[in-house]
């Protein structure tokens, strides 16, 4: 399954509770304001790392640049894709989960 969440996880809490009650081997995308999640040196960075243990986490690059960061601004381990990435991990997985 494809999780997906869009919001910033400083204003709600939609990636939180999607790391905490998605399963183990599942895929998480980051994109719009929620690629704040993903950036090394925030509060949530810990929590990040330790989804990645058993869980792939992908954030969108062009949100990221769009944000004024770079790639390298990125949790290890986060791995950033473009938009035909996006479109290639919806299309891989039989469900998508939209968190809100």
């Amino acid at each position: 399954m494809l999780h997906t969440v869009n919001k910033s996880p400083f204003e709600k809490n939609s990636l939180e509770s999607c790391l905490r009650l998605s399963k183990e081997g599942c895929a998480v995308l980051l994109f719009e304001d929620a690629v704040y999640g993903a950036l090394k040196g925030t509060q949530l960075e810990a929590t990040v790392v330790e989804a990645l243990k058993s869980k792939k986490m992908y954030v969108l690059l062009p949100d990221i640049e769009a944000r004024g960061m770079r790639a390298e601004d990125v949790i290890s381990g986060v791995q950033t894709v473009d938009y035909a990435g996006f479109v290639d991990l919806v299309a891989e997985k039989a469900t998508v989960q939209a968190w809100l």
